[in-house]
């Protein structure tokens, strides 16, 4: 099967979907690769080290597509590139298909089969095709990274000659992978850290990393499925906004992480909050791209809000990506691998993840998060 690398289109996107190395890996499974010229430049992948591997380069990308059995991709396809796709092809990308159901019903239309990587299960066997996992690794990691760039202060205590500076406080919402990296490498920099999140059974993590878990009450409206948090009621966020507020105006930086999968993000810090908040104070809100835990945050802008700085960075992981690339070609690849050989796909419908991560089949929406 000829496996197609198209170079990624969406706004400040530097990853590619698979990396050299990776390329390697796949070739020796007997796939044939091509990759779109200057589809790895912005990961630091050049097209030399990509021929180097054995694929094959190509300029024009409606030849990509046209002759692509598979093809791989970090963002969803643009209405143009599902129209250059043969029909019978296979698609394995982030879909988010629940919230991007145009894009769905263009591929159902184009008679194409198309996996969602935000929808593999969140199983042990399925580990090391957690692309959602490992993006977010690194995203936790970097929004520290942005805030202690962005606040006037240092992170750790330190003595000098003239007085002792005192550490930075740094408040996070959601002990998720992102939130727990995040937790981690504030405490390497020494900031005192303190976290807030609405599944009591990440106390014990958090604490782990050295945090200061502030716990709220819960309710019978968190619904948790998979790992994710399903839902949650407006009371409970009441709630948890009342305990909060007191933590936050002594916060030097507060990192928001909280996501509920094809819904909107949850308002976690309002207005009010944020007016609290110390003179040169800042927040980043990695939830924005999703509607924002911040009022008043705002899609790929830096903004000054009564001396409060704001991050609303819609794509962290692309900020670092050769490991980003690194990770998600891996990630990829091991989906692949599972969903397929040399000679064609297995489609084992009723097996876990192929079951959880097939968004359209053969032009027919298949997946009970859209299909109905």
């Amino acid at each position: 099967m000829i496996v197609a690398v198209p170079k990624e289109t969406k706004l400040k996107e530097n990853r590619v979907a698979l990396t050299p190395d990776v390329v390697k890996e796949l070739i020796k499974k007997g796939f044939q690769v091509t990759v779109q010229s200057g589809a790895g430049l912005n990961s630091f992948f050049s097209d030399e080290a990509y021929n180097a591997a054995g694929a094959t380069t190509v300029v024009d990308l409606k030849q990509l597509y046209n002759n692509a059995d598979v093809v791989l991709k970090v963002n969803a396809p643009a209405q143009e590139e599902i129209s250059y796709m043969k029909r019978g092809a296979v698609l394995l990308s982030f879909l988010w298909a629940a919230t991007n159901v145009e894009i769905v019903n263009a591929l159902a239309e184009a008679g194409v089969s198309a996996f969602s990587m935000d929808a593999v299960p969140r199983i042990s066997r399925a580990q090391k095709m957690d692309a959602l996992s490992s993006q977010a690794n690194l995203a936790g990691y970097k929004a520290v990274l942005m805030a202690a760039n962005t606040i006037g202060k240092i992170f750790p205590m330190m003595t000098t000659a003239a007085g002792t500076i005192k550490p930075s406080k740094v408040l996070i919402f959601g002990a998720g992978v992102a939130g727990l990296q995040a937790i981690a490498t504030a405490k390497r920099l020494g900031a005192v850290v303190e976290v807030t999140d609405i599944r009591p059974e990440t106390k014990e993590q958090v604490q782990s990393l050295g945090g200061k878990f502030i716990e709220v009450t819960g309710d019978d409206s968190i619904k948790i499925e998979g790992g994710y948090v399903k839902g949650v009621s407006e009371d409970f966020l009441k709630k948890q906004r009342e305990l909060i507020a007191k933590h936050i105006k002594e916060a030097d930086i507060v990192i928001t992480t909280a996501l509920i999968p094809g819904k909107k993000a949850p308002v976690l810090v309002t207005e009010d909050m944020v007016s609290s908040m110390k003179f040169g104070s800042v927040i980043v809100d990695m939830a924005v791209e999703q509607g924002g835990n911040v009022v008043g945050s705002e899609l790929n802008q830096t903004i000054i809000k009564k001396g409060v700085t704001i991050i609303g960075e819609s794509n962290i992981p692309s900020l670092l990506p050769m490991n980003a690339s690194d990770l998600y070609a891996k990630n990829i690849a091991t989906l692949l691998f599972h969903l397929a050989e040399e000679k064609g796909f297995k489609w084992e419908l009723e097996e876990d993840i192929t079951k959880g991560s097939l968004i359209v089949h053969e032009g027919n929406i298949v997946h009970p998060s859209v299909a109905k």
